[in-house]
């Protein structure tokens, strides 16, 4: 060791806490490293970490860095448990389903380590709390999954000093790395602009494999431990991707960069910005849609069983219509502009997908393209099973 840790713990040699008999038999297999030591685990419980997120991300985050010993160990989410969760997110099980997220993590924590001192906030991180927040933690771990959120998270680290141990995942693969410190990149210098709205598909509508929010997980609590101990390489400067289909592992090299606008020579970020107006947010339930017609489920339901001529389109995937389905023409958004002659522009259609986002793109481009009387279905098939066929299999 001898370093110092990147953010507020200070040099070796600063006060540390003192380890009871039931802690030194309890993390007797890191006193036992020469790396770690006595003076590494009185570190460890020094620490002060907040977990953004206690999903996907968050849930191994918090089992392990609650298991090394961290000492105070922070939990911030808005969320309730949802059965969704339940086949990635660990830290929650089925009798925690309906109820706030914090509380369920922080009962986990609590029981496997009570030495660690859990601060839970049942609350939307924002660009109000974040910066009081964040100064509060010496280290700051973005479990989050999406883009608001995301820059959000990057740049209060930036501007209070703290640094970002940061990952992610999508359907097989993710990625990490350890932004905004003093010597490396930020998550500006890799993404200085946010992806179209819509371009990157949420978990809910593409999916994720249920183990790889916990390899990235793992990653961000190794690599946290390592800036506390000051041991090791950290992922400063490099970008770890894995595709877990393939079992491959492969690391890109990253720079600060000096045109980003928070961490740049130049900067024009001094302050936390409205990031969901930045990043073009709109809610999974509620797509852009504002100037598209719409038709609600019950409406559309009431028609069909008139009788009458409608077309329901579905624009999800193959292996999505298999789970559920209303039995419609089933033409993958992809594949529409080159199917789009199986389609009759004089007849109406309701196209829908799982939430309402994919079906919206598919009436705008069918609009585009001359189909005068399409709709979309509101909600998509989820809300048809909520308010329409309740014994519909959700997913």
């Amino acid at each position: 060791m001898g370093k110092s840790v990147p953010g507020s713990l200070g040099e070796v040699g600063a006060s540390l806490p003192d380890l009871s008999n039931e802690e030194v038999l309890r993390y007797s297999r890191h006193l036992l490293l020469p790396e770690v030591a006595l003076e590494g685990q009185q570190r460890i419980k020094a620490s002060r970490v907040l977990c953004v997120g206690t999903g996907g991300l968050g849930s191994p985050l918090a089992l392990y860095l609650a298991a090394a010993g961290v000492g105070t160990l922070g939990v911030i989410d808005f969320d309730t448990v949802d059965q969704t969760n339940l086949q990635r997110q660990i830290i929650h099980t089925t009798e925690d389903v309906g109820r706030a997220k914090v509380a369920s993590a922080s009962e986990k924590i609590h029981a496997i380590n009570p030495n660690v001192n859990v601060r839970a906030f049942d609350a939307k991180l924002t660009s109000a709390n974040a910066l009081e927040l964040f100064r509060e933690f010496d280290i700051i771990a973005d479990g989050t999954d999406n883009f608001a959120t995301r820059y959000l998270v990057n740049d209060a680290c930036v501007l209070t000093g703290k640094p970002n141990v940061y990952a992610s995942v999508f359907r097989f693969e993710g990625q990490a790395s350890v932004f905004a410190t003093e010597q490396g990149p930020c998550y500006r210098c890799l993404y200085p602009e946010p992806p179209p709205p819509g371009a990157v598909p949420s978990c809910a509508e593409g999916g994720v494999l249920g183990v790889l929010p916990g390899l990235l997980g793992v990653i961000q609590a190794t690599e946290v431990l390592k800036l506390i101990l000051g041991a090791g390489e950290t992922l400063i400067g490099r970008l770890l991707l894995i595709d877990a289909l393939d079992m491959r592992f492969r690391e890109v090299k990253l720079r600060k960069a000096s045109a980003c606008p928070i961490c740049g020579t130049n900067r024009t970020i001094h302050e936390l910005i409205d990031y969901e107006q930045f990043c073009g947010v709109r809610g999974e339930e509620k797509p852009v849609t504002a100037a598209l017609p719409e038709i609600q489920p019950e409406e559309l339901k009431s028609r069909l069983d008139a009788g009458e001529d409608v077309l329901i389109l579905d624009v999800r995937e193959l292996h999505e219509y298999q789970i559920c389905n209303l039995h419609g023409r089933l033409i993958p958004l992809g594949e529409l502009p080159q199917r789009l002659g199986e389609l009759d522009p004089n007849r109406e259609i309701v196209a829908h997908c799982k939430l309402g986002g994919r079906s919206a793109k598919a009436v705008e481009f069918l609009r585009s393209q001359g189909f005068r009387d399409v709709k979309n279905l509101a909600g998509g098939i989820m809300r048809w099973a909520e308010k329409v066929d309740p014994s519909m299999p959700r997913y």
